[in-house]
C-alpha cells in the first residue's frame, strides 16, 4: 500500500500523521509512505527527524487581521495557492498513492483538494473539537472524516462521512507507568503537580506558575515540575523575585524543556496546561486529573472548545487566561489536591473520554479508502 501523509504548521497537525505513519508500518512492513509538508515548516524538521521521505510544497495561510502587512501577505498566499496546487499535483502523479491522508494545518489543502480531483481516495482527521478552517473546507471532498471527540461531528453538514477514531496516541506514553516514573523521577508520596505550557512556553501561565510555586515552597505539601518553555527566559528571575529559593525546595523542578514527557505525565497527580488536542488525547490516555487554561490565541478558539469537551464530562476544571491569576490558580490547585475524591473523580472521568483503540480505527479508514482505489 502506498500512502501520502499531509498536515503541518503546528505539532498538532504533525503528530498524529507520525503517529499514523508509525502505526502504519508496524501493521505493514512493506507500505510506503510519502509526507507532503510546507517548505521551512515545523514538519520538516521533525518528519526528517523520524526518518520518513518527503516531499515539500510552499503556501502560506491568510491572515484574518486586515493591516498594511497582512494584506501583503494575503496577496502573497493567494499566488502560493496556484503555486502550491501545481506542485502538488507533480508530487501525487509521481508518487502514485492508493490513499491520501490529511491531518490539518493549510499545506494540506492544496494537496488532498488536487489529490481528490486526481481520484485518489482521500480520509482527513480532525484532532480537535472544534474543526479548523482546512478540515471544513475539505469534508465534502474526500471519503472519510476522522473525528477525534463526537463533539465536532455537529459543526459537519450530514452529507458528510464522519466517524469518531480519537487521536493516536505515542506509544511511549501507553507504556509508561506510574510507579515506574515515580521511582525513576526520584519523587517521594507527596503529590505531584505537573505544569507546563508547550515547548515555547505560555507567559501568562508562568506568570501564575511563579506565584503558585512561591506559595507551594513555604508549605511544601506538593511536588513540582514545571515546563517554562524557551520563550520565556524572564520566569527564572520572576520565581526568584517571589521568594523562591530552588536549593532549599528540590521538589520543585524547573525545566526549560520537559524531554521525558510521558514519564512525567504518568508520575503527576494533577495536571496544569493549555488544551491542545494532543495533550488532551494524552492527559486522557492516562487518567489524569487537570486544570486547563486554553490559549485564546489560536483559530477559532479551538482550544476552549478541547478544553469545554472534558469539563462538560466532569474531567477537567478550566480556567480562562482572561480569568488567570496566580491566587486563582493557587487556590484551585489547593482546592482539588486537598479533595481526594474530586482528583480521583476527574481522573476517572478523563480515562472514561480515552479511546483505546484510536490507531487501529484510523488504520481501518485508510484501508478501506485504498481498497476503494483497488
Amino acid at each position: 500500500m502506498k500512502v501520502l501523509l499531509t498536515g503541518g504548521g503546528t505539532a498538532g497537525h504533525i503528530n498524529p500523521a507520525l503517529a499514523v505513519a508509525g502505526y502504519l508500518k508496524e501493521k505493514e512492513p512493506d507500505v510506503e509512505i510519502l509526507y507532503v509538508g510546507n517548505r521551512g515548516g515545523m514538519e520538516e524538521r521533525l518528519v526528517g527527524r523520524a526518518g520518513y521521505r518527503m516531499a515539500l510544497i510552499t503556501i502560506s495561510g491568510f491572515q484574518r487581521k486586515l493591516t498594511p502587512k497582512n494584506i501583503v501577505r494575503n496577496i502573497q498566499t493567494v499566488g502560493r495557492v496556484f503555486t502550491a496546487t501545481a506542485e502538488a499535483k507533480k508530487i501525487i502523479q509521481g508518487f502514485a498513492p492508493d490513499v491520501c491522508v490529511g491531518t490539518g494545518g493549510y499545506v494540506s489543502g492544496p494537496v488532498i483538494r488536487e489529490a481528490a480531483k486526481l481520484g485518489v481516495p482521500c480520509v482527513i482527521h480532525e484532532s480537535n473539537a472544534y474543526p479548523g478552517v482546512t478540515t471544513k473546507m475539505l469534508a465534502k471532498s474526500v471519503k472519510t472524516v476522522m473525528l477525534a471527540v463526537p463533539d465536532a461531528k455537529s459543526y459537519f453538514d450530514s452529507s458528510v462521512n464522519c466517524v469518531v477514531t480519537g487521536n493516536p496516541v505515542r506509544g511511549e506514553v501507553l507504556a509508561a507507568q506510574r510507579e515506574a516514573s515515580r521511582k525513576a523521577l526520584g519523587l517521594d508520596e507527596r503529590p505531584l503537580v505537573l505544569s507546563f505550557g508547550g515547548s515555547l512556553g505560555a507567559s501568562a501561565l508562568n506568570r501564575a506558575a511563579a506565584y503558585m510555586l512561591a506559595q507551594s515552597a513555604q508549605e511544601k505539601k506538593y511536588q513540582h515540575i514545571h515546563g517554562y518553555g524557551t520563550h520565556d527566559q524572564r520566569f527564572l528571575a520572576e520565581t526568584r523575585e517571589l521568594g523562591l529559593n530552588l536549593e532549599e525546595n528540590p521538589q520543585i523542578r524547573l525545566l526549560e524543556y520537559i524531554d521525558n514527557m510521558p514519564q512525567c505525565l504518568s508520575a503527576a497527580d494533577l495536571v496544569i496546561g493549555r488544551a491542545g488536542a494532543m495533550t488532551l488525547t494524552e492527559i486522557e490516555a492516562k487518567a489524569k486529573a487537570s486544570i486547563l487554561i486554553p490559549s485564546p490565541n489560536v483559530a477559532e478558539n479551538h482550544q476552549f472548545h478541547n478544553a469545554m469537551a472534558l469539563v462538560r464530562r466532569g474531567a477537567a476544571e478550566i480556567i480562562e487566561e482572561k480569568d488567570l491569576t496566580g491566587e486563582a490558580l493557587w487556590k484551585k490547585v489547593e482546592k482539588i489536591l486537598s479533595d481526594p475524591d474530586r482528583l480521583r473523580s476527574l481522573g476517572e472521568n478523563a480515562g472514561k473520554m480515552e479511546i483505546i483503540d484510536a490507531s487501529e480505527r484510523i488504520y481501518r479508514v485508510i484501508k478501506q479508502a485504498a481498497k476503494a482505489k483497488a
